[in-house]
């Protein structure tokens, strides 16, 4: 288990939400919003493991189950017109982007109503329109396609950021490098976020990774770089709003490590064979993202248990009904097959 409490981190631990809600302009119902879309990413998560496990999910699926606050503190960092260059355990951030759940699940099952057609399935759910430039199944794949959507902002004059996400293992990559170098070189507006979950596949990130946290390869390129608590949702809000600001100003790309945790597998082929019960106990009950955030709510008498009840039943339906829209959708037709297949 990689003791990440032995490194420090580039920010605070939320103790009082209210004072750091103050501080960021935060309102009481932003809090709220925070929290709910953390819990409808969970539960959109649990249903579509629950879905695979009936056969209806076509391929495999990589699910990002305790790493909610990523997703959602970056996404709210980020501005609706903004790009986003989304990775392979990426359903969370296309949630907090304002994803339709219900074009969500029907891609997942393959149907003409998803957001690819039936076409992208778990890995490559993409929405152009909404600048949503899509997920990718190959380790690092976006790093390079930021570097040309951060140049084409650049030449157009645009108040526009590209976010691109990744996990520990693509920051091992050489196109990681390359990328940050041309960013660097060309003060691109892009946002590099590594969400290291301590596991590339079943490998730990300390066995295979010279020098640990990755933050520290950004001062090679002469860019700001971060690490921070991945499971505290404000503390990601905050550095990637602050990262937002730097990268839109005009003064170049800007790197964030979060470290987080996965619940699930790699993948659904994946036994967990490589971790133990006690360590996967430990970031299921001290850290994770959604209780932290829960019980801050809770001491500030922000939220009430009740409340609480209410939103999981109502997001939980919400997620229900999304599975009856993907289930009584129609196939594609064989007919059109190549349609929406670009070369």
């Amino acid at each position: 288990m990689t003791d990440w409490k032995k490194l420090e981190f580039d920010n605070y631990e939320t103790t009082d939400v209210l004072e750091t809600s103050a501080r960021l302009k935060l309102k009481p119902n932003d809090l709220i919003e925070m929290y709910r879309t953390m819990i409808k990413i969970r539960l959109f998560e649990e249903m579509a493991d629950k879905q695979y496990a009936l056969g209806k999910v076509h391929g495999t699926m990589h699910l990002s189950a305790g790493q909610e606050a990523v997703a959602v503190g970056s996404g709210f960092a980020v501005d609706r017109e903004d790009y986003l260059l989304n990775h392979h355990r990426g359903h969370g951030h296309f949630i907090a982007s304002g994803a339709d759940v219900n074009k969500m699940m029907a891609e997942f099952l393959g149907k003409e109503t998803g957001y690819c057609h039936g076409r992208g399935g778990s890995m490559h759910i993409a929405d152009v329109t909404a600048n949503n430039l899509g997920a990718n199944g190959i380790v690092g794949g976006g790093l390079q396609l930021a570097v040309g959507v951060g140049l084409a902002i650049q030449m157009k004059k645009k108040d526009q950021v590209v976010l691109t996400i990744f996990g520990d293992g693509a920051a091992n990559e050489g196109i990681f490098h390359e990328s940050l170098n041309m960013a660097a070189i060309w003060d691109l507006p892009i946002l590099y976020l590594c969400e290291n979950n301590q596991y590339g596949m079943s490998a730990d990130v300390t066995r295979v990774s010279a020098k640990t946290p990755f933050k520290d390869r950004a001062a090679a390129y002469g860019i700001p770089g971060y690490y921070i608590d991945g499971n505290d949702v404000l503390a990601v809000f905050e550095t990637m709003q602050k990262a937002a600001v730097h990268a839109r100003s005009g003064k170049g790309p800007v790197f964030v490590e979060a470290q987080t945790y996965r619940y699930f597998g790699h993948s659904k082929s994946d036994r967990n064979l490589y971790r133990t019960k006690e360590e996967m106990d430990y970031w299921k009950s001290v850290e994770d993202p959604i209780l932290r955030f829960e019980n801050l709510l809770l001491k500030a008498d922000l939220i009430t248990k009740e409340k609480i009840d209410q939103i999981k039943d109502e997001l939980s339906k919400e997620v229900d009904e999304a599975v009856v829209f993907a289930e009584n959708s129609p196939e594609p037709d064989v007919k059109n097959l190549t349609e929406w297949v670009y070369a």
